[in-house]
């Protein structure tokens, strides 16, 4: 087993909503080892992007806080570090990609100043020592005409463009975490191939631990080792990504999986799940899941399940009542 890089424990996220504390993100604990794409996968509002957030302390003048557990980095927990140190442990130990390109570039600077200001800031470069090294970013990263994308504006790239420059950014000091927080969103095909490669060749070539945060399960299939599900801020299921495309065992992952659509099956409409992620602070009293799962039982919608163990290696997990029953209707689970 590689070397842990990343350790989450019991991690809890609350949002002030009016006089009172909501939560986001409850009790959820996992690990990233070094050279290792663990996935995060779940709904829109599941609490993914909130515990990147958490994690890179990026919370700071929002009504959100971290208000429990631990996040350690090497063994550094994060939590505990003061501001100016969790600056620079920002660009240089752990890198992120955000969602949407264009919102993470300043659109008033140009891409040479936000690339050399990013490089400047953590290591003892002079300014044309750390151009030169923008170039080298820009080139790494596939851009074909580096020194005309120095000089562009970030209105002047298109969204492929604009996202290997994010790309560029997080990586140019070589971080050893990288969080890529839907890094093909709004992107056409051809070109989020291009950028889930280029996050592999770094893997590979950096050893870099990786945190994708998708809901896209395609991208999971083909970037991912492990895979952690989540629904209403809580972990649902963690297992092998192959163990969970053959035999998903919560009713939630089950229907994430239905609802992608098979090349040849004939089916002409897509199962979906019925429903929406509960609102915060309206959380059903038992199990997160119960208004919109088939297989619901009244002890269900009154004593919310823990994440157990689900398999014999110790490495799969599942919060279902489910695991604990014999149902023959179930018996696939």
């Amino acid at each position: 087993m590689a070397e842990k890089l990343l350790e989450v424990k019991n991690l809890k996220t609350e949002f002030r909503r009016d006089k009172t504390m909501v939560t986001a993100v409850k009790d959820v604990s996992f690990t990233i080892h070094k050279g290792e794409v663990l996935g995060l996968v779940g709904e829109s509002g599941c609490g993914k992007s909130v515990t990147s957030l958490s994690i890179m302390r990026l919370l700071i003048d929002t009504p959100g806080k971290v208000t429990a557990g631990e996040v350690l980095l090497e063994g550094k927990d994060l939590l505990k570090c003061p501001e100016n140190e969790m600056r620079k442990i920002r660009g240089s130990q752990m890198g992120m990609i955000f969602q949407e390109p264009m919102s993470a570039l300043n659109p008033c600077m140009r891409i040479e100043t936000q690339l050399i200001e990013a490089i400047r800031l953590h290591r003892s470069l002079s300014r044309s020592e750390a151009r030169k090294h923008s170039l080298t970013m820009l080139k790494t990263v596939g851009i074909p005409d580096p020194e005309t994308t120095l000089k562009s504006f970030p209105h002047q790239l298109s969204g492929g463009m604009s996202q290997r420059v994010v790309i560029a950014m997080a990586m140019c000091c070589d971080p050893k975490l990288l969080i890529a927080d839907e890094p093909t969103t709004a992107l056409d095909v051809t070109i989020q191939a291009q950028i889930l490669e280029l996050m592999l060749r770094i893997k590979n070539e950096k050893n870099t631990g990786i945190l994708l945060i998708t809901h896209d399960l395609g991208v999971v299939a083909e970037m991912c080792t492990r895979v952690i599900v989540m629904y209403a801020g809580r972990i649902v299921e963690e297992a092998a990504v192959s163990e969970l495309f053959k035999a998903p065992k919560h009713p939630y992952t089950q229907g994430l999986i239905a609802s992608v659509p098979k090349l040849g099956s004939g089916v002409t409409t897509l199962p979906s799940i019925p429903g929406n992620v509960p609102d915060l602070s309206m959380m059903p009293k038992g199990c997160k899941f119960a208004p919109r799962c088939k297989y619901v039982m009244d002890l269900c919608r009154n004593l919310e399940p823990e994440l157990k163990t689900a398999g014999q290696d110790g490495m799969r997990k599942c919060r279902c009542h489910l695991l604990n029953t014999t149902n023959k209707e179930v018996s696939a689970l």
